[in-house]
């Protein structure tokens, strides 16, 4: 009997340098998916936190609050959750992202060298890949927000923690309360945001990317006159400018979403999106003066901090991805070995 052998591929280079090559979009978004999503997630934690208290507080003093009453931990309540879900979320992502781009490439479907046929591609291709990932993303997010407001939906239960249920216990509650569907809790909120906020950032980052000259066929050429950049630089701008510009136009979107989640989370009357909205720029005292742009500040707290996230998280996304690609790209195949 003939001893079986180990896969070649562990000792093989080259067959383990084309497998990487085959699945360079998984590989990248991966591996830039965790060290981003583990930069911006204390800043994720005080955005969710902004967005549903009825206080006016300054991003200094949340911060020092939490840490106060949680430590460390606070910041990071529920990380695993998407490091472990959101880094694969980005893998499907960028795979039906890049996969959706080669369909119309090979069909010449929007081909010409042009900022808007660059750009409609990237916009199509987010839009396709938003909204099927929301399937599988909305589940994760609704205990990731639940793990983030723990003590808030306790106190809006009349209720006071000694200690934050762990996650798996978070789960077992929203089973217990709502069964299996209400992890899908806002799920309608969650699909038009994840839809429309994915079309608008790829639309947004491709764009930006040929602006700074890089071609339709992915080239990458010298960064134009008017902003004399290294080109090492150029993922990390266009990723944080398509971040943060993307995110402030789905904002309030957002915001209702988490409001409405929230509500549901801590077994309150369930308000429409139109009255979950009015009431967000109405504010807490319905007889006070109503300012449009005092409205419009109240709907968008938390953006400040949100900002700094995009560009920390989607700066770094782009940046590690563009440079493990390029690595992948550079490494020998088969017929050079």
């Amino acid at each position: 009997m003939s001893e079986k052998r180990p896969p070649s591929y562990l000792f093989d280079s080259a067959a383990l340098n084309e497998s990487l090559k085959n699945n360079k979009a998984v590989v990248c978004a991966l591996s830039a998916s965790y060290i981003s999503t583990f930069a911006g997630y204390p800043l994720d934690s005080i955005k969710s936190r902004l967005q549903t208290t009825r206080q006016r507080i300054s991003i200094p003093r949340l911060a020092l609050t939490v840490y106060r009453e949680e430590g460390i931990i606070g910041f990071y309540r529920g990380l695993w959750i998407p490091l472990m879900t959101i880094s694969f979320v980005r893998a499907a992502s960028f795979t039906i992202y890049t996969r959706t781009k080669e369909f119309f490439r090979d069909r010449h479907w929007l081909a010409r060298n042009h900022i808007l046929d660059v750009a409609a591609t990237g916009g199509i291709s987010g839009a396709l890949s938003g909204s099927l990932i929301s399937f599988g993303s909305a589940p994760f997010e609704l205990v990731k927000v639940r793990r983030q407001l723990e003590y808030t939906i306790a106190a809006s239960k009349g209720v006071k923690l000694a200690k934050a249920p762990s996650t798996m216990e978070a789960v077992r509650d929203i089973f217990r309360t709502n069964g299996a569907l209400g992890l899908y809790t806002g799920f309608r909120l969650h699909f038009v945001r994840d839809t429309m906020g994915t079309a608008l950032y790829f639309f947004e980052y491709d764009g930006f990317r040929y602006i700074m000259g890089r071609d339709a066929s992915g080239e990458q050429g010298d960064t134009p006159p008017w902003l004399p950049i290294p080109v090492s630089l150029v993922p990390f701008l266009c990723g944080s400018l398509a971040g943060v510009s993307s995110w402030a136009l789905i904002y309030p979107l957002d915001v209702v979403k988490t409001k409405v989640q929230q509500r549901a989370l801590a077994g309150e009357k369930p308000r429409s999106v139109l009255e979950t909205f009015h009431r967000l720029i109405r504010g807490p005292d319905p007889n006070a003066p109503k300012p449009i742009l005092v409205g419009l500040a109240r709907l968008y707290r938390g953006l400040g901090v949100s900002a700094l996230r995009s560009v920390t998280t989607h700066g770094l996304l782009w940046t590690l991805f563009d440079l493990t690609g390029s690595y992948i790209d550079h490494l020998p195949s088969k017929s050079q070995s």
